[in-house]
């Protein structure tokens, strides 16, 4: 049977039903979701509005959520259920197909920022490696009809990502209430959309460059700036991520919270701190031995997953904390290193720093 939504104010005992209206146009609820897709029930960034895909027809809205996930919004207009069925199908598999470059390219055309500023307003973080690896598809109407409810709930129970929501507009006493309805509860499991792997969705790395996060304990970026290194342990995940960097990596150094402060090349693979040699005056010499501001665990009996480790770092350039530089959008992580993909960041910090792709 149709969804249909109604509501009733209660005065004393007797409930009042609130007259159900019709929206002033149907491109009033566009504007509301473009402005407001929180209305939905999910944060989500809109990052492009009639936007133009290769087939001729323009989507109504497309989204993406804080995983990077693609929604794609069509209201159903004066469309039949089975056109508008149609069209949201046909759109989705052209986005399943989107790679990353392909949807900052989209946002780009949008959005008055970059997207990966944009991105931060709304989540709170920069966008993952990884765009696009599911697909969420929306019909969304000021009514539905039982056809197009019959034909969603039987494509979404063959796997098909596809769900409908519906407004009604209510008034009372010249007060004007939007309210929302989902035709399947969003809780609901669907598997999602198989989508098309010919083009990346992850953004590509480079070979070369890597994010180091300099943090945790009671480590001194003074003492790495100055004596070229950088360390990290007290815990598998940490230790793996130092003992992972390759000779001739570059790194980039963000010493929380958020501030990148230097680029650099390893120079050695990471060994223990008991161990652990740096390069003074070009002679090799152990970094225990060295006045140190920080406190750096060098418990010989510790296992190896909870060590500190250490990679000696000729540095390109290195600045003091007070220095550092941080731009909205640019990536950041809890790991102590990790390969850095994400071009918004590679590109400022490129800037910031005065490095061409050469060194």
């Amino acid at each position: 049977m149709p969804v249909e939504m109604r509501m009733w104010r209660i005065d004393g005992d007797e409930p009042k039903p609130l007259s159900t209206s019709v929206l002033p146009a149907e491109k009033d609820l566009h504007e509301f979701l473009k402005r407001d897709p929180s209305l939905l029930g999910d944060r989500l960034l809109v990052i492009g509005s009639e936007v133009i895909t290769p087939y001729g027809p323009r989507l109504d809205l497309l989204a993406i959520d804080a995983e990077g996930n693609l929604n794609l919004l069509e209201l159903k207009r004066d469309k039949t259920p089975r056109e508008v069925v149609a069209q949201v199908l046909d759109y989705g598999s052209w986005a399943s197909t989107l790679s990353r470059d392909d949807i900052i390219d989209i946002a780009t055309k949008h959005l008055d920022q970059a997207f990966e500023a944009a991105f931060e307003d709304v989540f709170g973080t920069a966008p993952p490696d990884e765009l696009n690896g599911d697909l969420s598809l929306t019909i969304v109407a000021a009514e539905l009809d039982a056809s197009s409810e019959r034909i969603v709930n039987y494509l979404r129970d063959f796997g098909v990502p596809v769900n409908a929501v519906f407004f009604s507009y209510l008034e009372d006493d010249g007060r004007r209430y939007l309210a929302r309805s989902w035709l399947t509860a969003s809780e609901d499991e669907t598997p999602t959309a198989a989508t098309g792997k010919k083009k990346s969705k992850r953004a590509a790395w480079n070979g070369k460059d890597w994010y180091i996060s300099f943090s945790g304990g009671e480590r001194v970026w003074d003492d790495a700036r100055q004596l070229g290194f950088v360390s990290g342990g007290g815990g598998k995940m940490w230790s793996q991520d130092m003992r992972a960097l390759p000779t001739g990596a570059r790194i980039w150094v963000n010493v929380p919270p958020m501030r990148y402060v230097a680029v650099g090349r390893v120079l050695a693979p990471a060994t223990r701190f008991e161990v652990a040699e740096v390069r003074v005056d070009d002679d090799w010499t152990p970094l225990a031995a060295q006045n140190l501001e920080g406190v750096y665990s060098s418990d010989p009996t510790r296992d190896d997953d909870f060590a500190e480790w250490v990679v000696p770092v000729e540095w390109i350039d290195a600045r003091p904390l007070e220095a550092g530089f941080w731009e909205k959008g640019m990536f950041a992580s809890q790991h102590s290193a990790c390969k850095l993909r994400q071009e918004f960041t590679l590109g400022r910090l490129a800037d910031h720093f005065n490095i061409d792709d050469g060194e």
